[in-house]
């Protein structure tokens, strides 16, 4: 996507801080963490939200949870707990459209959300 922010990061147009890295997902740090650990899981294959998603993209999303979890675990979050959120649209906060999972963890959360 042309304009898109994450597809540039993903190209390497633009720097970030990478997490991991494979030929499906980019997992990097939040510029603007909203906790004291906060991750973004970025698929490389480009997707305005879940609304863009088939059946045929079904394994993206099991492999970003996994994922989740074993970064979890390596950076220590796994016991304390941690949270993960997808956001679908600018009215529940999505501001980038490419769809991409936070990862939060090292602070309280209240619930419900927002």
């Amino acid at each position: 996507m042309q304009n898109c922010i994450f597809c540039k990061i993903i190209a390497g147009e633009i720097p970030s801080r990478k997490v991991f890295e494979d030929e499906r997902i980019l997992v990097i740090e939040d510029v603007t963490p909203q906790a004291p650990l906060h991750l973004l899981l970025i698929p490389k294959k480009h997707y305005a939200n879940c609304l863009d998603m088939d059946a045929q993209d079904d394994e993206v999303t099991g492999y970003i949870f996994r994922k989740a979890g074993e970064i979890a675990r390596l950076k220590g979050v796994d016991q304390s707990g941690f949270r993960i959120v997808q956001n679908n649209g600018a009215g529940v906060g999505q501001s980038v459209f490419h769809i991409h999972f936070h990862l939060l963890a090292g602070r309280s959360f209240s619930w419900p959300p927002g």
